[in-house]
């Protein structure tokens, strides 16, 4: 009898699970929404650089181009095309709206024509609302539900207390750190900033900002209302301290590839700027091997294209930072 006990008890021994400490921890429940890619954008020869491109010539676009009319160089070297795309990619975008006190009545201009502004876009392209002031805030995650869309941006300003000094560099960092983390790997990015243009930053530059766009492979375009204000360029030997600096989104947008303009009336204004952002080209090459940093990159058409385009304009971004 004792013997049938003893080999109870070392069966039920070698059946028990182990103690506690033993088990492994239990894996961190992550929101679908918070999983960020860790792979770098650009990983040195194995990964596409892609270039996203508008093409004017005066006011106009410029909607009649193919792979074979553009020319691109990284650091002077022709660079062979490995895909072509006009405005077939789907639409990340996202509406960066200030929402400090002067802006109110811009924004209302352009809630008024949403709906129409929007229609521009495809099925598929996804819009996000972050409004800011001295801090930022997501009005609406993206969506593709383009009514919605429309409608949240009438309710921007009231929902949100963020503050009344406005901080336009920390705002687009902001805005190019959620794209990075939320806008998932297909197609293009686009940021479409509405502001003043009035604002300082401390210890945050342009330049900071331009990489955190690049990184986060954005294009940053701007509607600027009000005075519009473009900044002198900062002189040497200035007695300034170097800690602020004034907010230019002009520059911002013309290194990143995008485009900025003046509104008289930003609902007009609102509703051509999505349809420009709407139709670009998407050209695409193999990164080539090199060392990591920053690299330069340029957009050129070829001859036959500028016979047909003489004063044709490309924008497009200047660089990119390469990763090991």
């Amino acid at each position: 009898m004792m013997c049938f006990i003893s080999t109870i008890f070392i069966l039920a021994f070698l059946l028990s699970p182990p103690p506690l400490a033993a088990q492994p921890p239990a894996a961190e429940k992550i929101a679908p929404q918070d999983l960020v890619d860790e792979t770098p954008l650009f990983k040195a020869g194995v990964a596409d650089v892609r270039l996203d491109v508008q093409v004017t010539q005066g006011k106009d676009l410029v909607e009649d181009l193919a792979k074979e009319n553009f020319v691109v160089t990284e650091e002077g070297q022709h660079q062979e095309l490995v895909s072509f795309s006009h405005g077939d990619e789907r639409l990340n975008l996202i509406l960066l709206l200030d929402i400090s006190g002067s802006m109110q009545t811009y924004i209302e201009e352009m809630a008024r024509t949403a709906r129409e502004a929007l229609n521009h876009l495809r099925p598929g392209d996804r819009v996000a609302i972050m409004v800011f002031a001295k801090k930022t805030a997501i009005h609406q995650g993206f969506s593709d539900n383009l009514a919605e869309t429309a409608r949240q941006i009438a309710s921007a300003v009231r929902d949100w207390d963020v503050g009344t000094t406005t901080m336009i560099n920390s705002a687009v960092v902001d805005a190019a750190r959620y794209m990075q983390k939320h806008a998932g790997v297909e197609g293009r990015r686009a940021i479409l900033i509405l502001t003043d243009n009035l604002s300082t930053s401390y210890r945050l530059t342009d330049g900071q900002v331009i990489r955190e766009l690049n990184q986060a492979d954005t294009v940053f375009n701007a509607i600027v209302t009000g005075h519009a204000i473009r900044p002198d360029p900062e002189r040497a030997g200035a007695d300034k301290n170097p800690d602020y600096t004034a907010a230019n989104v002009f520059h911002v947008a013309e290194e990143t590839g995008g485009e900025w303009v003046k509104a008289g009336e930003a609902g007009q204004t609102f509703n051509e700027m999505i349809r420009r952002i709407r139709t670009r080209y998407m050209l695409a090459y193999h990164e080539p091997p090199g060392q990591p940093g920053f690299r330069r990159v340029q957009v050129t058409l070829t001859e036959d294209a500028m016979k047909r385009y003489p004063a044709a304009e490309i924008r497009a971004r200047s660089g990119y930072y390469a990763q090991q």
